[in-house]
C-alpha cells in the first residue's frame, strides 16, 4: 500500500475505457498486427475486459494507474467470444483474428494462477505500482490455495522480465512464434513461474 494509490479488486467501472487504452498501450507491439485498426481494438477490449479477474492500482482520486489481470479455469481478464470479435471487426475480420489470437492462448493448469497481463500507465511508472500489483497477485493465489503464479514475457520486454526476476520468478521454458513472428511482433515468449508458499 502506498500513500498515493490503493490496490483494489477489479477495476472501477467508470475507468473501463481507460483500462482498455492502457492494455492496448502495453500490448500493442504484440497484438497490433492482428487487432488493428486501433479504434476497433479498443472497442473490442472495452467490451471484453472482465473486472472479476483483475486487481487494480487506483489513485485516491479514482483514476486507474495500473492493473494485473489473471486467468483461471472459470474465466479470464481478457476472454472475449467470437461473437464479440465479429461485433467489433465484422464477420470475416472477426473470424481470422480469432483464429490467430487463439494461437497465443495459454491454458490454465491445476494449482496455478495464470497472469493475463499486467500494466502501469506511463505517467505512474517508478512509484512501485507494478511491484504492489504482483504482491497482490501472490496474495490472491495464496488465498485461492494455488501453489504457483505463471506468466509469459516476450523476447524484447527486458524491463518486465527484470521486474519478474526481482519478484522471484524463474524462467521455465520458451515458446517460439516461428513464421508468425512478423504477425505478432516477437520471436519467442519465455514462460516464468513463481512458487507460492
Amino acid at each position: 500500500m502506498s500513500s498515493d494509490f490503493r490496490i483494489e479488486t477489479g477495476f472501477p467501472e467508470d475507468q473501463r475505457s481507460r483500462a482498455a487504452r492502457l492494455f492496448w498501450s502495453a500490448f500493442r507491439g504484440k497484438l497490433e498486427g492482428v487487432m488493428k485498426p486501433e479504434a476497433k481494438a479498443l472497442t473490442f477490449l472495452e467490451d471484453v475486459l472482465d473486472p472479476a479477474y483483475a486487481l487494480s492500482a487506483v489513485s485516491h482520486e479514482g483514476t486507474l494507474l495500473g492493473l494485473a489481470g489473471y486467468k483461471t479455469d472459470k474465466g479470464a481478464f481478457v476472454a472475449g467470444t467470437l461473437r464479440q470479435m465479429t461485433a467489433a471487426y465484422g464477420r470475416f475480420g472477426g473470424l481470422w483474428r480469432a483464429v490467430l489470437l487463439d494461437l497465443l492462448e495459454r491454458k490454465t493448469e491445476p494449482g496455478s494462477l495464470l497472469m493475463d497481463g499486467i500494466f502501469v500507465s506511463e505517467a505512474a511508472r517508478g512509484r512501485g505500482i507494478g511491484t504492489a500489483l504482483l504482491q497482490a497477485i501472490f496474495r490472491k493465489a495464496a488465498e485461492d490455495g494455488l501453489n504457483r503464479v505463471r506468466l509469459d514475457v516476450i523476447d524484447h520486454n527486458d524491463r518486465a522480465r527484470s521486474l519478474y526476476e526481482r519478484m522471484g520468478f524463474s524462467a521455465v521454458s520458451k515458446q517460439t512464434t516461428g513464421p508468425l513472428k512478423h504477425v505478432f511482433g516477437f520471436s519467442y515468449a519465455t514462460r516464468m513461474e513463481k512458487p507460492i508458499p
